[in-house]
């Protein structure tokens, strides 16, 4: 039994590589690439440590050139739900008692073999089934999932180390229980540092999870699962399935031991299975915990002071860095009129600059959005502009599916501020401006914080203090990640815990304490040195 106190290694964010051409990097992931292009893989489910095989096979494409077969994954049904579920189960009295250090070892294992030897295979498999540009690979797959690895140990012995006071003769403890029961795990498609964290977060605390991702994320889950099995995690911990949401749903949120929902998603899927539990509340072991990130409608306002260059470049990366699908992609500008026609001269110009393609040419900016009922959602309002009035496409508008999923960076000028793409969700390179007569920019900001059900980002630029502290004031509860003079999107953890709250989420911080907090239930011990021997006390003399 130890009898120290450790600490785990300093957390420091991992670097970003250039991936500049002649660098070993770029020839690393290049490689990588045409070895997985060169081959089909059969993509199992895991369950109890047991590869799961159904025969019911899903082919795996790149979105960027759908008519190439990257694979087949095995989908599984509600039977595979609850193997998972008794899976987990078994695993967990043995993985709660592993000591605390040796649970955070397996996964600092896990990211220094990320950073290292699987650095080039993650990234090429996010980069082909999820078409990211090498960039956007590097910073989700490799550098944030590290950096939640890495810093979620750290956040841990904090944890751990709180102690209350203790009165003279007492001692009082506290400890940091895991949650009794399982944790359900629904990770997206567009990070794939979001998939491993939303399981690996509950797990490092000594939680079991049944993890189930997005269809169009599998490639790069395979090779998550690979990973998290390379660092040495126990059968059972992480169960891996492949199912339907509603077949998936049907077992989990009736089942007694459900201690937990981690989630990222749409906000009406999560409206719906929150419903689900409280009409099930009865049903469980102990109250659910319920953490969800959702949607956003994630917005720029840029007041007269501001640099239009500036204002330019936080919409061009803003707004469509990986297509626009970023829960907090800038996907409304509020622009003060006497800098619109600047920003908008450099806003083109940037635009006009884009290569557009397969991630394999790593000159391309952007790439494909996800899969075809994306593209038919995001063409579709693309389209719907033609038919207004009080709306044009000023930049951009094309799209084309014949080979891959690809939609160009579009920009839409509205005279309504109301208009539906300012104030619906489309998950897609789809920016929409509204201009503002420079002496309405305090009518502006609380248009801004009326016009969305959502609370996830948002950015002001301003070169003026007191511009920028009336927008901080005004906009307090309209984004949980607020910028000034840079774009709304790239939180690092460690640096900007990312989570909002309204129709965005629960805003539990993923990055931070903040969410390991709902993965643990508290227990206090209070010792008594010299217990009493006379029930009375001294008012009674």
């Amino acid at each position: 039994m130890a009898n120290a106190f450790f600490e785990v290694p300093v957390a420091v964010n991992e670097p970003v590589l250039s991936y500049a051409p002649g660098t070993s990097e770029r020839a690393d992931v290049e490689a990588a690439l045409k070895e997985l292009k060169s081959k089909q893989i059969d993509v199992p489910m895991t369950i109890g440590g047991k590869k799961i095989t159904t025969g019911n096979l899903v082919s795996m494409h790149p979105p960027h050139e759908h008519a190439h077969t990257l694979g087949h994954f095995h989908k599984g049904d509600s039977s595979h739900v609850q193997q998972a579920i008794d899976a987990a189960l078994a695993a967990k009295p043995a993985w709660e008692a592993m000591p605390w250090q040796d649970r955070a070892a397996i996964f600092l294992r896990a990211a220094d073999l990320l950073s290292g030897p699987f650095r080039a295979k993650m990234n090429a498999a996010t980069m082909l089934g999820q078409s990211k540009n090498i960039y956007q690979a590097e910073i989700d797959s490799v550098a944030e999932f590290c950096d939640f690895l890495r810093f979620n140990a750290q956040y841990m012995v904090e944890l751990y180390a709180e102690q209350p006071e203790s009165a003279p003769g007492i001692w009082n403890r506290l400890e940091h229980r895991a949650l009794e029961g399982f944790i359900f795990a629904i990770t997206p498609f567009n990070f794939t540092s979001i998939a491993g964290n939303l399981c690996a977060a509950p797990a490092m605390l000594g939680n079991v999870c049944v993890w189930k991702p997005a269809e169009t994320q599998v490639y790069s889950a395979a090779v998550l699962m690979e990973l998290f099995e390379a660092a040495g995690l126990p059968d059972g911990v992480i169960n891996l399935i492949f199912v339907d949401g509603p077949a998936a749903g049907d077992i989990v949120f009736e089942h007694k031991d459900f201690a937990g929902l981690h989630f990222t998603g749409s906000t009406g899927v999560f409206q719906h299975l929150w419903k689900t539990i409280g009409n099930n509340i009865s049903k469980y072991r102990s109250y659910p915990r319920v953490v969800g990130e959702t949607g956003g409608k994630d917005f720029v306002v840029a007041h007269k002071s501001a640099n239009p260059q500036q204002v330019a470049v936080g919409l061009a990366r803003g707004a469509f860095e990986y297509q626009g699908q970023k829960c907090s992609a800038a996907s409304r500008a509020y622009i003060s009129e006497s800098i619109w026609e600047e920003t908008k001269k450099h806003l083109t110009e940037i635009c006009d600059d884009f290569k557009m393609g397969t991630v394999e040419d790593m000159g391309n900016f952007i790439n494909a959005v996800i899969d075809e009922r994306s593209f038919d959602k995001i063409s579709n309002y693309i389209a719907d502009v033609r038919n207004h009035d009080d709306a044009e496409i000023i930049i951009g508008g094309d799209y084309d599916k014949s080979e891959g999923y690809f939609v160009q960076p579009t920009v839409i000028h509205t005279t309504d501020p109301k208009y539906r793409t300012m104030c619906e969700e489309i998950f897609g390179p789809v920016l929409t401006v509204y201009v503002f007569k420079d002496e309405d920019y305090e009518a502006t900001l609380k248009l801004v914080d009326e016009t969305s059900p959502y609370a996830l980002t948002g950015a002001v630029f301003s070169n003026d203090r007191y511009a920028t502290l009336k927008a901080i004031d005004a906009l307090r509860h309209a984004a949980g990640n607020f910028y000034i003079n840079d774009k709304p999107t790239g939180a690092v953890v460690g640096q900007q815990p990312f989570g909002g709250a309204r129709g965005s989420g629960t805003n539990d911080k993923a990055g931070s304490i903040l969410n390991l907090l709902r993965w643990v239930s508290p227990r206090t011990m209070k010792e008594n040195f010299n217990p009493p021997t006379d029930y009375k006390y001294p008012f009674m003399e």
